[in-house]
């Protein structure tokens, strides 16, 4: 058993406490309901004092600008001197650098050691401050309270949720290729912080996460039998969901982290089944001499996606939970697989084969509105970010040693490289932790 006490530090991080907001009156915000958002310039200046400070308004502006919707303002370009971030700034020098907002803030050290970080937003142009707040925590937490203080700017402007605060666990891949280690790895969504949680030589696939944030499930090789695994992170818990007959494909959790939905295979067919983990009974959901395979809960709990070649080749379907009204779904050209359920419902997303390439795509849940957002040699396995906005999947790229992970927006324009040691593939994102 592998102990990981991933989550205790987490635990430390008190309550927010809110300085001032004024959401009615700010004229700052950023509509990310058109298509090719026109990123706003944001100044983020050096949080006092020394080191630490500006490490947090580094990561701050990282995640701000990769989300693409934030254009940092070089700080070589500030005209004022943030000294003290509870002043008002000189609005006027930083309209002068087209600032629409500027985040100041500091970091201090307690009586007791821990860490005091806060920071304010400031509208430029309507002169005032949009919100405020100020966190504590163990100083080794900064890059944590980094990515939180980053979703409360994505939210203030974008009256959504952000997705900062988040991990995600993966397969990292290491070795030749032909004699490569699969082992599962759980990072910070921007790849720093990265850990292996296995530590086994068996094959690991399809890690998923629960909706409690703190349990995985995923398919090991172990003995060599394949066997769908619940793995707690916060203690290293390992148990077995089930021995079941012929081989478990694609484990994944219900909304309500109660039931685990997986696709097992007999007699050459597969079909879709749910576990209930409490009483751990199964219940079969599909019925069919096809592979159906890939399941994935609407938000809601009451539909299932899953892939099913029952037609021919590879395609989509929608069922309620119950297995009944089993509807096909995709009718492009080409097979689809991996779908997965947006956590905001409106949408699903897929892997689509065609013309002997690889694309990620999303499509509404009736079929209708099919959007590819990009295309490779080979890409695969999508998961969404926990605001619906932004997906990652994992690229083979012609003549590459290894997969490596990307992150893609629904406009499909901004896509960027998720650096990992080592090769990585089939991630899975996490829930907004608390």
């Amino acid at each position: 058993m592998l102990r990981r006490n991933f989550f205790r530090i987490f635990a430390a991080l008190a309550a927010v406490v809110t300085l001032s907001t004024s959401p009615v009156s700010a004229r700052v915000e950023l509509n990310i309901n058109k298509g090719n958002v026109e990123p706003m310039p944001i100044a983020v200046s050096d949080f006092l004092q020394g080191e630490l400070g500006r490490k947090i308004s580094d990561v701050v502006v990282s995640d701000l600008k990769r989300s693409g919707l934030f254009a940092p303002i070089d700080r070589a370009a500030f005209i004022e001197k943030i000294s003290n971030p509870d002043a008002a700034p000189r609005f006027e020098d930083w309209k002068v650098i087209n600032a629409q907002a500027l985040v100041t803030g500091r970091v201090t050290q307690e009586g007791d050691g821990r860490l005091k970080a806060e920071f304010r937003l400031w509208d430029t142009f309507a002169n005032e401050q949009m919100t405020g707040q100020q966190f504590f925590t163990q100083p080794e937490n900064w890059r944590r309270v980094a990515h939180i203080i980053a979703d409360a700017i994505y939210e203030q402007i974008t009256g959504e949720k952000g997705y900062f605060d988040t991990r995600i666990v993966y397969v990292a891949e290491s070795g030749p290729k032909t004699a490569r280690k699969r082992q599962l790895a759980i990072m910070d969504q921007d790849g720093f912080n990265a850990r292996a949680i296995t530590n086994s030589n068996d094959i690991v696939l399809t890690p998923r996460f629960s909706p409690n944030k703190q349990e995985i499930t995923y398919m090991s090789f172990e003995g060599n039998e394949p066997r769908v695994y619940l793995l707690q992170l916060e203690t290293g818990q390992r148990e077995v969901v089930g021995n079941f007959p012929g081989m478990t494909f694609a484990p994944r959790f219900s909304p309500d982290g109660q039931r685990v939905i997986m696709s097992l295979q007999q007699e050459g067919n597969a079909n879709i089944y749910t576990m209930d983990l409490r009483s751990r009974t199964t219940t079969r959901l599909t019925s069919t001499a096809a592979i159906d395979t890939s399941p994935s809960y609407s938000p809601d709990g009451s539909q299932i996606v899953f892939e099913s070649d029952r037609g021919g080749r590879q395609q989509l379907y929608v069922m309620s939970a119950s297995g009944g009204g089993q509807n096909r779904i995709s009718f492009g050209d080409g097979s689809y697989s991996t779908p997965v359920w947006s956590p905001r419902g409106d949408l699903i997303a897929f892997t689509k084969q065609s013309g002997g390439k690889f694309s990620i795509g999303v499509m509404k849940p009736d079929g209708s509105g099919e959007r590819i957002l990009t295309t490779g040699f080979h890409n695969e396995g999508p998961t969404w970010a926990p605001n619906g906005r932004v997906l990652m999947f994992f690229r083979q790229n012609a003549g590459a040693g290894g997969p490596q992970l990307y992150s893609i927006d629904l406009t499909g324009y901004n896509e960027q490289l998720i650096a990992t040691q080592g090769f990585a593939s089939d991630p899975a994102w996490s829930p907004l932790l608390e």
